[in-house]
């Protein structure tokens, strides 16, 4: 038997490794032969720490969902010693559906094979796809089945892979580098570290087959710092693939010559845009550059370079193992394949979710993801993260590609899924994402460094009650011009939340400014909280404030100092009576 404990990073914050320790000493103390290993993050993120159990054949697994230490012994007495599964920790069939209801590619080894194990990578098929194709394929037909494939780029501007790879080939020079971006900077969005955590072969295999096709023998993995576990496993399966002969020299005998180094990046959000990451790469400061000349003309030490995120090369070699058109007859005509996105928010199940390119954003979110917390009403979607956008109830049934979501004012983006409930104010929610990117802005453009500061000051200002006459029309102005004015994709995209908020939930804007109220109840500013005639004194909520504003006898009616209050929401939480309320 084998015991396989999800590692990614969620599966550790939850408490992955003492649940690892807890087992070795059970099965210890049981002295019982069974091998514990462990493997990335499945998708299922809401049900960490996981534990798989693999009976002797190896292919049957019994998942174990939310095993804290506690919850080991009996594992391992009943299970792993006497053969029976414990069915109370088991998965349900009801979160099955949340792996069932996916059509996994990019995400078909994470959660299933040990990460820093090449052996298990090449069990399930890996390096075929490089052996091929330094084998058999010339650098055309391998753009030519790219292009099939109508792979797009899957970091955010959905631009057609083949097209790239293709200029760069063409561009001469005998010094040519690929890149990956793993920056990953967007709030929410998580899952280029996951694959890189749970398959990073996967990644590097794509990356090598690139390279080959356009004459490229260096690769760089721009890598945020902040992603410690797959820079270590990344460096890990780096290692294990030169040992084998899969990166180095004479690739499988081909002649073809390829390697790849780490470059560890400091979390700033614009070198997302592929010229102020090669900024960045040479030892810059990560600002974004004119176009053209373009990277694939002149990038990296002004030699040809193409850039693509993680997602999009761990597709390729799927795609060369199985043919570009069975990767296009998936997702539309248009937006090909699938998409990798990351349920995050007001939603009962988080986590990584693939789905073709074409289902409705409600089969995701209420299909897969399970639907909103506590049953409460769906409002809104951010997709696209700081640069995209709201989209709101009245198109759930949008469906996910790249034209559809654009329609709305958002960008499907590198895949990011911020879900809000009736709770989520729609004024904050746009002010949230204006200091993300007035922080994250670089300086070399005036309308992205000051109009975003002047559109945030603006925000702040409304929900704190203190909006006037004329701000939505100013709103709107700041962000026509800093949209014309800037240079690179962070200051083009930075007032997307804001106008989509407006564009959709403009009341809201109109109800803080004019009536001073929050529609959502949820600035701290335009509320009150009051107990209402109902109040048992049970005394509950006043034990509960920090403050000491409330005040009342046991079993009488209780009363709230507003002068005091600072509305941190205690005694709503507390009141099991539902006689605090907000106004």
């Amino acid at each position: 038997m084998k015991v396989v404990i999800g590692q990614g990073s969620c599966g550790i914050a939850t408490g992955a490794k003492k649940t690892e320790a807890e087992f070795r000493k059970q099965i210890a103390e049981h002295n019982l032969d069974v091998c514990i290993d462990f493997t990335g993050c499945v998708g299922t993120c809401y049900l960490e720490p996981i534990v798989d159990v693999y009976d002797d054949n190896g292919k049957n697994f019994t998942r174990y969902i939310m095993v804290q230490p506690e919850k080991v012994e009996k594992i391992v007495t009943e299970h792993l010693a006497g053969g029976k599964p414990v069915e109370e920790y088991s998965i349900t069939d009801e979160d099955k559906q949340f792996i069932d209801k996916q059509k996994r590619v990019v995400l078909r080894n994470c959660g299933l094979i040990n990460p820093e194990n090449i052996d298990e990578y090449l069990e399930v098929g890996g390096y075929e796809a490089t052996k091929k194709v330094v084998k058999t394929m010339s650098p055309d037909d391998v753009i030519a089945e790219i292009k099939l494939s109508g792979l797009r780029g899957r970091g955010g501007a959905g631009f057609p892979t083949w097209f790239k790879w293709n200029a760069a080939k063409n561009n001469p020079g005998s010094e040519k580098y690929i890149v990956c971006n793993a920056d990953e900077g967007d709030p929410g969005a998580f899952m280029d570290r996951s694959v890189l955590e749970g398959d990073p072969h996967a990644v590097i295999e794509g990356m090598i087959i690139g390279g080959y096709a356009m004459g490229a023998t260096e690769g760089i993995i721009y890598c945020r710092a902040e992603y410690p576990l797959a820079i270590k496993r990344l460096e890990n399966a780096m290692s294990q693939a030169r040992e084998r002969g899969y990166l180095g020299k004479d690739i499988f005998g081909s002649g073809f010559d390829f390697d790849l180094r780490i470059k560890a990046g400091a979390g700033a959000f614009v070198c997302g845009e592929e010229t102020a990451l090669i900024a960045s790469l040479e030892g810059e400061r990560g600002m974004p550059r004119l176009k053209p000349p373009f990277p694939a003309q002149k990038g990296f030490w002004q030699k040809p370079t193409n850039i693509n995120n993680v997602e999009t090369f761990a597709n390729v070699p799927w795609i060369i193992v199985n043919g570009g058109k069975a990767f296009g007859s998936m997702g539309t005509e248009k937006s090909n394949g699938t998409k990798v996105f990351a349920l995050a928010g007001k939603i009962k199940k988080g986590g990584l979710v693939e789905v073709p390119m074409g289902l409705p954003l409600k089969d995701v979110i209420f299909g897969i993801g399970g639907g909103i917390k506590q049953d409460k009403k769906f409002k809104a979607v951010q997709m696209g993260g700081p640069s995209g956008g709201c989209i709101p109830d009245k198109l759930i049934d949008t469906p996910v590609t790249y034209e559809d979501i654009n329609k709305t004012g958002a960008i499907v983006g590198s895949g990011g899924m911020i879900v809000m409930d009736e709770n989520t104010c729609m004024v904050d929610m746009a002010r949230y994402f204006l200091d993300f990117t007035k922080k994250e802005s670089c300086g070399k453009c005036n309308y992205c460094r000051v109009g975003t500061k002047r559109m945030l000051e603006i925000l702040e200002r409304i929900t704190q009650g203190k909006g006037k006459d004329g701000d939505i029309e100013l709103l709107e102005e700041l962000a026509g011009k800093i949209k014309d004015g800037s240079m690179c994709g962070l200051g083009q995209t930075a007032p997307n939340p804001v106008l989509t908020t407006l564009k959709y939930f403009r009341n809201e804007y109109e109800d803080h400014i004019y009536n001073h109220k929050c529609t959502a109840k949820s600035c701290k500013a335009l509320i009150h909280y009051f107990i209402k005639d109902t109040c048992v004194g049970c005394t509950a909520c006043a034990r509960k404030c920090p403050v000491d504003a409330i005040s009342g006898e046991v079993k009488g009616q209780h009363v709230i100092d507003q002068d005091k209050c600072i509305k941190c929401g205690k005694c709503e939480e507390t009141c099991r009576f539902a006689s605090v309320v907000r106004e």
